[in-house]
């Protein structure tokens, strides 16, 4: 029952209560080092040297740069300074949905250049709080509402290490599209066990991208990554879905029928009944 719990979609029933293991850090710092970098091979090499020395890694990743995709990597671990006073830091806040038309192809790219040089001149090692390193988008307050009224759907799956081709058409088609994101992550997952019977966290490469919602033409773009994501043997990541087809739910966790006799009879969910019912 635990393991299907963990990472179950809230199916298994409500959790009345947890116990949770804290762990003691010397302070809300954190020493941070800035790494550009201009292809997939270069990340992958950042993030395995980086993997026994730092306890966190994240790329960011300009996901309209076609040939070479380049990016900053953010590696970090907990600072021992103590004697530095923490304010938490509260942004601007913007007061409403932007229009549409303000999200293209060329807004896109001229942010992501302006985030990539911006970044790239920081390079080197710094110290940060922890809420700006973890929590990149809380400097703007509202951030979603850069997306306008109709908001927007985030796009996160795993693609096996070993399939870095797989990554690059899904970088490729997203270009080709013209339908760029400002958030682009991405990261390698570790080679522990997964925690859950529905988890998604497995060996590979997770990048989660926002479009902005256009409708149809979001949505066919999707379908598309979905086949590129279905082919490589990856997954789509169930928590953050809106849209995902039996099928691709099946290829992801081919395990789901051992989940269903753990699922409480009192719980339901549309996401469910959507990827299942079919099956």
């Amino acid at each position: 029952m635990f393991r299907a719990t963990i990472g179950g979609l809230g199916l298994t029933g409500v959790i009345a209560w947890a116990d949770i293991q804290l762990r003691h850090v010397p302070g809300p710092w954190i020493d941070v080092e800035l790494v550009p970098f201009q292809s997939l091979n270069t990340f992958l090499d950042l993030s395995r040297e980086s993997d026994g020395r730092f306890e966190y890694t994240v790329a960011w990743l300009d996901c309209l740069s076609e040939n070479n995709p380049r990016g900053i990597f953010f590696r970090g671990n907990h600072s021992a300074e103590t004697a530095k006073k923490f304010r938490p830091h509260h942004g601007p806040k913007l007061p409403f949905a932007l229009p549409q038309a303000f999200l293209n192809r060329y807004t896109v790219k001229a942010f992501n250049t302006a985030y990539y040089h911006a970044h790239a001149a920081k390079e080197g090692s710094s110290l940060v709080a922890y809420d700006s390193f973890f929590y990149p988008l809380d400097s703007i307050r509202q951030w979603n509402l850069l997306y306008g009224k109709q908001g927007f759907l985030q796009y996160q799956c795993v693609i096996p290490e070993t399939n870095v081709s797989a990554l690059e058409e899904l970088l490729a088609r997203i270009a080709r599209s013209g339908m760029g994101s400002f958030l682009g992550v991405l990261k390698q997952f570790g080679d522990a066990p997964p925690a859950g019977m529905l988890s998604f966290p497995r060996p590979g490469l997770t990048l989660a991208l926002d479009f902005a919602m256009r409708g149809e033409r979001t949505l066919a773009l999707m379908r598309q990554l979905d086949e590129v994501v279905q082919q490589s043997g990856g997954a789509l990541y169930p928590a953050k879905d809106a849209r995902m087809s039996p099928a691709l739910f099946g290829a992801s966790f081919p395990h789901w029928r051992s989940f269903v006799q753990h699922i409480d009879p009192k719980m339901s969910s549309s996401f469910w009944r959507r990827v299942t019912e079919a099956q």
